[in-house]
């Protein structure tokens, strides 16, 4: 093997150091446990987002009003499938960010929503469409209010 094709040794040891670095990030994320109907694709999705943003995540496919109403997510914040991370409710297409700065800040409240499935949001990617700007909802038995705007998967 010639040596332009031969990594460096620092080359080697930054990269032993990056992963070492995000396998502690992502064992300081509490593992999410996402219900969701066996045939949803846009599920796969979004837990494909969570996990490129360094969640463990559990899947457990069952009917998900049952979880919905045994943990407390309003009707008209519904999605299609349910989370539950450190906690909290993560109800919907719920971007990683937005649930790493639930976890961050600990506000007193049930969770975060993301009502319907808004277009662009994470696992709701549709080629040649531009992705909606939408909220996401912290919930709880003091209330609602708006805990971030997002377009995509980008905050705004």
């Amino acid at each position: 093997m010639s040596e332009c094709f031969r990594p460096s040794r620092r080359i080697v040891v930054l990269g032993l150091v990056a992963a070492g670095i995000q396998a502690a990030w992502a064992e300081d994320l509490p593992e999410v446990v996402a219900t969701k109907d066996p045939s949803c694709g846009c599920c796969e999705a979004w837990v494909k987002h969570l996990r490129n943003e360094g969640f463990r995540v559990q899947i457990v496919n069952a009917p998900v009003n049952p979880i919905k109403a045994k943990l407390g997510v309003p009707r008209e914040l519904a999605s299609c499938h349910t989370a539950q991370v450190g906690g909290y409710v993560a109800e919907g297409h719920v971007p990683a960010s937005a649930i790493k700065r639930l976890l961050a800040e600990k506000p007193s409240a049930t969770g975060l929503a993301v009502p319907g499935m808004p277009v662009g949001s994470p696992g709701m990617e549709v080629a040649g469409m531009e992705p909606a700007s939408y909220e996401v909802v912290l919930f709880g038995p003091a209330g609602r209010s708006t805990f971030a705007r997002f377009r995509g998967a980008q905050p705004i």
